[in-house]
């Protein structure tokens, strides 16, 4: 028997009324879904300017640089002295635009280190200035020579410093330094930043703020935040009252989803180190 020709509008054997039902109702719960979906599509916003511009302090333009060295134990005591004999004639001469922030040894933490913090006026250029006159400098080649057979290993970072936070100047002591250094999710150093320009009045009272910085070579997402305590015993009893005001625990339950990973450095200042 020969089969019919289907005119327009109609509909072949094996298109049912069901099959057609079900054809719209997937296409419609297909266009939910992707609606749905939309709803947790991050955005993102336009910018013409880069995070660190919008972080830092872009007036001042200073750039940092943070130096770890791991001093073969038996060397520290030689290591500091030939530290204390150079450092401090590089940061008092005018004709280097660079500055020591500080020098110290790791009390606790990663043993037999030392951390040095510079600052350099000017940024880049600064920078540059200064390591292509030091290469000319017979005293501080002599003086990385010798420190080089001292060094089991070294790492630095160049720094931006956040705007909130105050400039480390020098301040008498005695004092002891924490250094906190948090890894972040990559992609969230804005959000950091906006959480702690907030935060930054509570760690004020007792004047236990002295830096704030975030990596822009090195390891990256990297932030460094700098404290200054009397005594472990002050460490604690400032650290312990800041949950009593309020809206701290906010700050805390906010930024701790953006670290992958924390460590924290109690650090002695050494002879040279204008932080003391």
């Amino acid at each position: 028997m020969a089969s019919t020709p289907l005119k327009d509008g109609d509909k072949s054997p094996s298109e049912s009324p069901r099959r057609v039902s079900s054809a719209r109702f997937l296409g419609q719960v297909g266009s939910q879904d992707s609606w749905f979906k939309s709803l947790f599509v991050r955005k993102v916003d336009p910018r013409k300017d880069a995070h660190s511009n919008l972080l830092t302090k872009n007036e001042e333009s200073n750039l940092y640089k943070i130096q770890f060295h791991n001093v073969k134990p038996e060397c520290l005591d030689a290591y500091n002295k030939l530290c204390e004999d150079v450092l401090p004639s590089i940061h008092a001469d005018k004709y280097y635009p660079c500055e020591l922030v500080g020098t110290w040894n790791t009390w606790y933490g990663e043993q037999d280190q030392a951390v040095h913090l510079w600052r350099y006026r000017g940024g880049y250029p600064a920078l540059t200035e200064v390591m292509n006159k030091l290469r000319q400098n017979k005293e501080f080649t002599a003086y990385r020579m010798e420190r080089g057979k001292m060094l089991l290993s070294r790492r630095n970072q160049l720094l931006l410093e956040f705007s909130f936070w105050n400039e480390p100047v020098p301040r008498e002591g005695p004092n002891i330094y924490e250094l906190r250094s948090y890894q972040l999710r990559p992609g969230t150093m804005i959000e950091w930043g906006n959480y702690w320009a907030r935060a930054i009045q509570y760690r004020q009272r007792n004047r236990e703020a002295v830096g704030g910085f975030f990596s822009q070579i090195g390891d990256l997402y990297m932030v460094h935040h700098l404290w200054a305590y009397k005594d472990l015993l002050s460490r604690e009893e400032t650290r312990n009252a800041v949950w009593q005001q309020e809206g701290w625990h906010e700050v805390v339950y906010y930024t701790v989803p953006l670290i992958q990973r924390m460590d924290s450095r109690i650090m002695i200042p050494t002879k040279a180190s204008p932080l003391k």
